[in-house]
């Protein structure tokens, strides 16, 4: 069974016009056909000004981005022997995902379907900016699970 804990930091009342049922029903459909089970992840949804700073202190880039991801696949974050894995964190910013909207002619829901697929991808070890063939390998698997929601 797949868990999805949410949970909100900044200024999000003009951008929850997505619902945790939504998120939820998108973080499954996309770990069922990843065919992941018994795990568990974190959303967190933010503004720009807390990813901001997320993104500077753990990625040395001083702007504002869409979403960012911590796989805890990756050390130094220990596994329990038993009981459900624990992917990682989500952090996504409502307020990124609405400027984004706007830019690729998509609704806004739309684009947080595709940042919460980018980021799962990104919690099982999928990465883009590895090198183009791994890009290219990663943007087909978020159309594929796309066309299945």
């Amino acid at each position: 069974m797949v868990t999805v804990k949410i949970s909100e930091e900044g200024k999000l009342r003009k951008f929850r016009n997505i619902t945790d049922a939504k998120i939820r029903k998108t973080v499954k459909k996309c770990c069922e056909l990843l065919e992941l089970d018994d795990v568990l992840i974190n959303i967190i949804l933010t503004d720009n000004k807390r990813i901001h700073v997320i993104n500077r202190d753990y990625r040395s880039k001083d702007r504002p981005t869409d979403v960012i991801s911590f796989a805890y696949r990756e050390e130094p974050f220990p596994q329990p022997a038993k009981g459900k894995e624990n992917l990682g964190d989500i952090f996504l910013s409502l307020e990124q995902a609405e400027l984004q909207r706007v830019e690729y002619g998509v609704t806004f829901i739309e684009e947080c379907e595709r940042l919460l697929i980018h980021s799962v991808l990104h919690l099982v070890g999928y990465d883009h900016e590895r090198s183009k063939k791994d890009e290219k390998i990663m943007r087909a698997k978020e159309d594929w699970i796309l066309e299945r929601l």
